[in-house]
């Protein structure tokens, strides 16, 4: 088994939610086997035992009961049938009244706070706006906005109408935004003025003029001036200040009872092979799930400082937001994570006494290429926990913030993805923390690895799949009546059964390892490997900023391209070639051994920040990259376009 970097202590173990969420169902008389193995057994064998309990256990409000817990098989499953809630009645009725709700930073130096009182009635102004101007249940309301408590706002008032909500983060061009919604046909946008990033300033006033007259259906333009207090966006359809939406002194919302499977919001597939799929997510299972998630595997409780790096534009913004309903006081920012600093968030941390600091494995890797270390103008002595997605996180990551960066912190590897906003493996306070896991699977998530003719395996290579349902399942695709789209993208190869696009392990320990995304994965010979293998290697070289592995056909095989972007100052030379190609050969095996390795001056992403190994591999064989618009930097693929 793998080294165990981190222990619960007393404290964890036995007043900890999850913690005291088990002991709850054991003086309940459920029949389980011992500790979390026990725990999550149970869970997926009485799904129906489970989510209700859940939700008596965070105290989810249902204005009428559900007559059962869920009906029908995957992925037609409907749940708790029956009851109706509102997810934003559980996120803006949180006391005490004058409680911080958000605590906004930009890379400028600016703060702001919101009470909970305060987003209440913002919450409330604006949901009276929208729907004084027609906006009403089913309706879509878009976002094109920064990581802004208007975004927060604008969701919660989305959700308190019935509204359908989306966003998009503004460093997405026009076309990137129309591809997503102006296949939702929103009646509301709400939209920034600009942003800063790296030192500089982004005014996108001609993109949201541009935007706004090609979504016909708009029936009401919202605008917030945040660069420039007067920034002028006249001519855009029934357009008004956000500002003087806000002098709406009514107070609190109104929130609409809706049932259990009502659509919360839409997000997006990254868009790399063809116009992105619109995912359609529900209201009680996004509660549900995150409350789980949040609660229980991370530990956040009432008055806790989260904060995550992210956007609108990525999934885990909207897992943030979600944080709201235990009562804590979001933590939002905005801007380059290493201007003007590579530190600049660590010290915030600091400052704002932040407890779940959550990052993703990329940034991790950054502040270690920096050198950074703990005690340099920052401690992260308020940090219980940090949280790290996006990417698998190495073994060698887990070195670097156990022994630089925060020492006796929980260092939570999470995985998931847009598609289920959620996770299927995750953190876990009862459970030790092992070099390179992932902890646990998470409760009533029956995630199973399958070889390829769908038996499952363990300590074993192969497809992460989940065989039981689980409530954010999305409801389907938008435009997708039949369900062909959302069948072909997640039961086809096993039908009946969630294969998720992961190529992962399940260790002895009953952790999770991901190994990369299966569409991606190396076949050299015949014998399958995954990109993060090779990854976890070649970022140990400090002359290395980052890398991208894929496949290439050749004399009947498939032989492995290594790109690599040089640290500034550094060069690719022989003397580096057969160094990664011992430490490879070495810590893996011959057969992960590169056919070739190229430096490039950059790899291409996504607006999440993923590396798109896809768009890379289809240049590299010579296909069409069908969505360069879905990248944040498609220029990068010039540079692989010599290599086919």
């Amino acid at each position: 088994m793998s080294e165990i970097l981190w222990e619960p202590g007393p404290g964890e173990r036995t007043q900890s939610l999850m913690a005291r969420f088990e002991k709850r169902m054991r003086d309940q008389g459920e029949s389980m086997g011992a500790g979390y193995e026990g725990l999550w057994e149970w869970s997926i064998a009485h799904p129906d035992r489970f989510w209700p309990a859940l939700a008596d256990f965070f105290q989810v409000r249902f204005e009428t009961p559900a007559s059962q817990v869920f009906e029908g098989p995957m992925p037609k499953t409907r749940w708790f049938p029956g009851a109706t809630l509102n997810y934003a009645a559980h996120l803006i009725q949180v006391p005490p009244p004058d409680g911080l709700a958000i605590i906004f930073r930009n890379e400028e130096g600016h703060r702001s706070t919101l009470t909970n009182r305060e987003l209440a009635h913002a919450v409330g102004a604006l949901a009276r706006d929208l729907e004084a101007a027609g906006i009403g249940v089913g309706d879509r309301v878009a976002a094109y906005l920064p990581n802004h408590p208007a975004a927060v706002i604008t969701l919660l008032a989305a959700s308190s109408l019935g509204a359908v909500f989306s966003s998009a983060s503004p460093d997405f061009g026009v076309e990137g935004v129309i591809d997503r919604f102006g296949q939702i046909e929103p009646k509301a946008l709400v939209a920034i003025d600009g942003y800063p990033y790296a030192g500089k300033r982004h005014d996108v006033r001609d993109r949201v003029r541009a935007i706004a007259g090609r979504l016909p259906s708009l029936k009401r333009t919202i605008v917030v001036p945040y660069l420039n207090p007067d920034a002028d966006l006249t001519g855009l359809p029934n357009s008004i200040d956000y500002r003087d939406v806000l002098q709406d002194t009514q107070g609190m919302p109104s929130t609409r009872p809706l049932p259990f499977d009502h659509p919360l919001y839409i997000l997006y597939s990254s868009g790399t092979t063809g116009k992105p799929k619109c995912m359609i997510h529900r209201q009680g299972g996004v509660l549900l799930q995150h409350l789980k998630e949040q609660g229980l595997h991370t530990g956040i409780g009432s008055g806790d400082r989260v904060f995550y790096y992210t956007t609108t534009g990525w999934m885990m913004w909207n897992w943030l937001v979600s944080a709201r309903a235990l009562g804590a006081t979001l933590v939002l920012y905005d801007g380059s994570p290493t201007h003007p600093t590579p530190t600049v968030l660590l010290e915030m941390a600091d400052e704002e006494g932040i407890r779940i600091f959550g990052t993703s494995a990329r940034y991790l890797l950054a502040l270690e290429k920096s050198g950074v270390s703990r005690g340099r103008g920052h401690t992260l002595a308020s940090v219980s926990t940090i949280l790290s997605t996006g990417s698998p996180l190495a073994p060698g990551q887990f070195d670097y913030v156990y022994e630089k960066l925060r020492p006796g912190v929980r260092l939570c590897s999470i995985s998931g993805g847009t598609d289920i906003v959620s996770c299927f493996a995750l953190g876990n306070p009862t459970v030790p923390i092992r070099r390179g896991e992932i902890q646990s699977r998470g409760l009533g998530m029956r995630v199973e690895i399958y070889d390829p003719t769908g038996h499952p395996l363990t300590d074993a290579t192969g497809e992460l799949v989940c065989t039981l349902p689980f409530p954010t399942m999305p409801l389907g695709f938008w435009n997708d009546p039949g369900g062909a789209r959302y069948r072909a993208a997640y039961f086809e190869r096993f039908p009946g059964i969630w294969c998720h696009g992961d190529f992962a392990r399940l260790t002895p320990a009953h952790g999770i390892v991901i190994e990369g995304r299966s569409d991606t994965v190396l076949n050299p010979g015949g014998v399958r490997i995954g990109t993060a293998e090779l990854y976890r290697q070649v970022e140990t070289f400090e002359e290395i900023a980052e890398a991208v592995a894929v496949g290439q056909p050749s004399e009947g095989t498939e032989r492995i391209l290594l790109f690599v972007v040089m640290r500034p100052g550094r060069r690719l030379d022989p003397d580096l070639e057969h160094r990664i190609r011992t430490r490879i050969r070495d810590a893996l095996s011959p057969r992960h051994v590169p056919a070739r390795i190229l430096a490039v001056p950059d790899i291409p992403r996504t607006r999440s920040g993923k590396i798109s190994e896809m768009a890379v591999r289809q240049v590299i064989r010579g296909e069409a990259v069908t969505n360069t618009g879905a990248l944040a930097n498609p220029d990068a693929l010039e540079a692989f376009r010599n290599w086919m």
